[in-house]
């Protein structure tokens, strides 16, 4: 029924709506064990305790939840307890890597075969060459050999079935306005500590559920319960991961190129824009000398004096050598 306040994004922030899955018993306690519901929630968990009326008054972000506080802060430990756990559904997700004068985004996904492989660029060992130590790049991407004798029985690639969308455990809570409205349910991502094939990237990343027996034991809120749930919150090196443009520092980019990979190896300059043509073209133009001159800050009356010969002071020696007469003095 919230369909409609869902829209995809290349480029999602905070407090956006995202697709999530969750077990279809938080509205019908009724439902089998194993029927799941996709909603539409709002990204940054308001716990149902908030006062406020305007959730954006919230004094702190729950973007994001640590998998080892979460039993320490009540945002977090009430949904759990209460098994309002969840499963965040995207693409990927961007991560930032700190340099000396600027952050590098990335771009973070699962390991995708067949077509669609083929349409993130190709080589994707290439690409991340730059950017990976060699120890993780072997994990995460390892180069085949070949055996003699069994190049001709090779595999045929894996026949492409569709995108395979990252799943991400979550926690989700249900917020009412005080002064009365319509309920607002929002999300936290868990994360935990970085893989070892992301950590030169960042030092978190979000908790992966990798398969559908952890996502099941992740939504089975009834079965399963929390602190063996929490098990499943393990770091796990099972991602991949390409460079992609700084146009992802700006959420207002919602482009299909914000997702595009990039060669770190080549820094192009970057393109001159119409107006800084415009100026290059003024300044090297004699109207700017023009301009200059008539914007000089000096009068004309300067300028005249700075035009006409300058007479030093004559002293009365030199005034005598010269045949004049030597001032009196008494």
């Amino acid at each position: 029924a919230d369909a409609e306040k869902y829209r995809p994004s290349y480029n999602k922030s905070p407090q956006s709506m995202s697709p999530v899955l969750l077990s279809q018993r938080h509205f019908d306690k009724n439902a089998p064990v194993d029927e799941c519901v996709l909603a539409s929630m709002r990204w940054g968990l308001i716990p149902a305790w908030f006062r406020e009326n305007d959730p954006n008054k919230m004094q702190y972000s729950t973007s994001n939840c640590r998998s080892e506080n979460i039993l320490e802060k009540k945002s977090y430990k009430d949904p759990l307890l209460k098994g309002q756990r969840c499963v965040i559904l995207a693409d990927g997700f961007y991560e930032w890597q700190r340099r000396e004068k600027e952050k590098q985004p990335f771009f973070v996904c699962f390991p995708q075969t067949g077509e669609a492989g083929r349409r993130q660029g190709g080589h994707r060992d290439d690409i991340l060459a730059p950017v990976c130590n060699k120890d993780s790049s072997e994990s995460v991407h390892p180069q085949a050999e070949a055996s003699p004798g069994v190049c001709e029985e090779r595999e045929a690639p894996a026949e492409w079935t569709g995108w395979r969308l990252l799943t991400m455990a979550g926690l989700f809570d249900c917020w009412t306005p005080p002064a009365g409205g319509e309920p607002l349910y929002s999300y936290s991502v868990i994360t935990v500590d970085a893989s070892p094939n992301l950590e030169n990237i960042h030092d978190r990343m979000p908790a992966i559920l990798d398969g559908a027996e952890e996502v099941r034991k992740w939504l089975d809120f009834g079965e399963v319960k929390s602190l063996d749930a929490l098990k499943l919150l393990q770091s796990k090196n099972i991602l991949t991961f390409h460079p992609v443009s700084t146009l992802v520092n700006n959420s207002r980019n919602n482009s299909p190129e914000c997702l595009q990979p990039v060669d770190l190896s080549s820094k192009k300059e970057p393109k001159p824009t119409a107006s800084s043509r415009m100026m290059k073209n003024w300044l090297l133009s004699g109207d700017s000398l023009k301009r200059k001159e008539f914007c000089s800050p000096e009068s004309k009356k300067e300028q005249k004096e700075k035009a006409a010969p300058q007479h030093k002071p004559v002293g009365s020696l030199q005034l005598w050598l010269q045949g004049g007469k030597k001032p009196r003095t008494k």
